[in-house]
């Protein structure tokens, strides 16, 4: 009888975890969906107003995902990609308040956890603080970009983001031949398996890049 009864729980409990596993959603399986999901807004809806809706949707997903764990670190660096993005897709004075919301979440992410994500919150930062407008309009500051750039190379010196954003970085100050040698490191990148739409859509950048210098 003891061992039919333990024989049961021993079956229960084994039933229940796997429904557990089944149905649950881990966070890494959430950021998954969000990097999927910004990929194919980013580099494959070509209409402008259909990219912004697909980007508010994303941001959506990545805020609910955020507000259920609200220390997960590699969730605020993609709410501020997504965010940083759709402000680039709208454009304007209205998308400060974008960038600035992705400033803050980015600055939260090096204060408590730099290296996440192979440095990925430097390295939108970095490209925030040279894309956006300088003051009095924006928070832009070259000097600062070059420092958070530099600092992703130093944490990822072989990945395709930091390489890119900071030979994009060194293109708009008029260094083209430092750019060239760093959009080719990106370009030697190895393939992130999950992230294939990223990768193609990142190389087809560089390749681009480099045929324009």
């Amino acid at each position: 009888m003891t061992t039919k009864i333990a024989t049961k729980t021993i079956i229960a409990s084994t039933v229940v975890l796997f429904s557990e596993l089944l149905f649950a959603t881990t966070p890494s399986d959430t950021l998954l969906d969000i990097q999927h999901q910004w990929a194919q807004c980013y580099y494959e809806v070509s209409n402008e107003d259909n990219k912004i809706d697909c980007l508010e949707k994303n941001i959506m997903s990545n805020q609910e995902a955020l507000n259920n764990t609200p220390d997960n670190n590699e969730l605020k660096v993609w709410l501020a990609i997504n965010n940083s993005t759709l402000a680039g897709a709208k454009g304007g004075l209205g998308a400060l308040s974008l960038v600035k919301k992705s400033k803050k979440l980015l600055e939260q992410v090096i204060a408590t956890d730099p290296t996440i994500l192979d440095g990925s919150a430097y390295t939108s930062l970095g490209s925030l603080y040279y894309q956006v407008p300088g003051w009095p309009i924006g928070f832009g500051n070259d000097d600062k970009a070059e420092k958070m750039l530099k600092q992703a190379i130093t944490i990822s010196p072989n990945g395709i983001d930091s390489n890119y954003f900071y030979a994009d970085f060194l293109l708009q100050d008029g260094q083209k031949d430092e750019a060239i040698k760093y959009f080719k490191q990106a370009q030697l990148a190895t393939p992130r398996p999950n992230r294939p739409i990223a990768d193609k859509g990142r190389q087809q950048e560089i390749t681009n890049k480099l045929k324009d210098l």
